[in-house]
């Protein structure tokens, strides 16, 4: 399973980010991958069973405005 963590209203801290990933490390040996603005910080954990080559979180739209996380399965992503 997978894992997320993250901060908001702090500011940017790599180390703090570096710190909750490397925790559930045990949660998705996978692959990982973080974002950090001003006040904002995410970092995610990935255990691959259906994408295994894309899927890297955090994901960011096309602009770079918007960006999620999340644990789960996008139902008819194939379609």
């Amino acid at each position: 399973m997978c894992g997320i963590a993250g901060y908001f209203n702090i500011r940017a801290d790599e180390n703090l980010l570096l710190t909750m990933n490397q925790t559930m490390a045990h949660r998705g040996p996978d692959g990982y991958g973080d974002f950090s603005d001003e006040l904002v910080g995410l970092t995610h954990r990935r255990l691959t069973i259906i994408d295994k080559v894309g899927g890297g979180q955090p994901m960011e739209d096309a602009t770079g405005r918007y960006v999620i996380s999340y644990n789960g399965e996008v139902y008819n992503y194939l379609d």
